[in-house]
């Protein structure tokens, strides 16, 4: 697809009337959106470039969350950030004004403002390249929750605009660390604990029981993120660059050491994919597209969520002993 667009009212346009038909495919999905964003960064930056010049160095601009991993729904908000080159006062106005114009222009398209300000008009998630290693080694070595939230977040970067290897060099930063550092992987572990617990002793599932989603299960905190959690985990420890669950799974499936065990969860994964799909094909608000209704699934599929569920459980009792024994040896 190659659409010129001359306002962000023209993107949003374009997108509100094309994305549906995409809701069916993951990777057809997530190649819209990073078009969609791609094209609400060009006109934010000719807007730049008409009031302010051009950039003054090289730079990136990364997406993270969701669509870091390519995993993002029908309805996504932003995370996003800026590194570039050059670590001056000037670099630093110009890309915070470049930072504040993208966040803008995501929102005029239909991308709703991250409630936790991961954006590049947040001066945490706009630096040099010489700022954010500084910074990655402060997260690293504070003992805060917080810290290895925002460490976490910053693994799951993918350049969309720019300067890719930015993103990567960074990385390599969390990478030498951990191996210095083994209990940086126990402190990932210990923030991703907490499983919503769905399944019962006897194979019952447990939903929500009253409100809107009475009778839903909640498919994020429930299936989705045990996977992605876990599965990340493991790709720090091995150094791997690549952001989406898949891949990971497929890069360390080419260690025998995780082979046997990680093939069953790449089929659960690509499984809770498509679940996903069907609940983002009748979502109408950001939270709609967490919560999938059990009453509308088959016997076979109820059969099928619960595997994946409790997959998702086995799966972080499989990671936590290969931390845990890492760190302790």
């Amino acid at each position: 697809m190659h659409v010129e667009f001359d306002s962000y009212e023209s993107i949003k346009k374009w997108k509100d009337d094309h994305i549906h038909q995409y809701e069916f495919d993951t990777k057809q999905l997530n190649d819209f959106h990073d078009e969609m964003m791609r094209s609400a960064s060009k006109l934010a930056l000719f807007h730049l470039e008409k009031n302010v010049g051009l950039p003054p160095c090289k730079y990136t601009w990364f997406i993270t969350g969701s669509g870091g991993r390519t995993e993002q729904g029908i309805i996504s908000d932003q995370d996003h950030g800026l590194i570039y080159e050059e670590d001056s006062e000037q670099a630093g106005l110009y890309f915070k004004k470049l930072g504040e114009e993208y966040s803008k222009g995501l929102h005029a398209i239909g991308y709703p403002y991250c409630e936790g300000k991961i954006m590049s008009s947040n001066r945490l998630w706009c630096q040099s390249i010489a700022d954010w290693k500084q910074q990655l080694f402060k997260w690293m070595d504070e003992q805060t929750w917080e810290s290895i939230r925002y460490l976490q977040i910053f693994y799951d970067s993918r350049s969309l605009v720019g300067e890719k290897k930015y993103v990567d060099e960074l990385k390599q930063s969390i990478f030498s660390y951990q191996k210095q550092h083994h209990k940086l992987l126990q402190r990932f572990l210990d923030n991703v604990q907490h499983i919503k617990h769905s399944v019962g002793l006897l194979g019952q599932l447990y939903v929500e029981t009253g409100g809107k989603y009475e009778g839903c299960i909640d498919i994020k905190k429930a299936a989705f993120l045990p996977y992605v959690n876990a599965i990340r985990l493991l790709a720090i420890k091995e150094g791997l660059v690549e952001t989406s669950t898949l891949e990971r799974i497929q890069r360390l499936c080419e260690k025998e050491t995780y082979r046997n065990e990680l093939i069953q969860y790449q089929h659960n994964f690509e499984k809770l994919l498509e679940y996903r799909l069907l609940v983002f094909a009748n979502a109408e608000s950001y939270d709609d597209i967490h919560y999938l209704n059990i009453r509308k699934l088959s016997k076979y599929e109820r059969k099928e969520i619960k595997n994946i569920l409790k997959g998702g459980k086995k799966l972080h009792q499989y990671v936590q002993g290969i931390i845990e024994k890492g760190c302790y040896e």
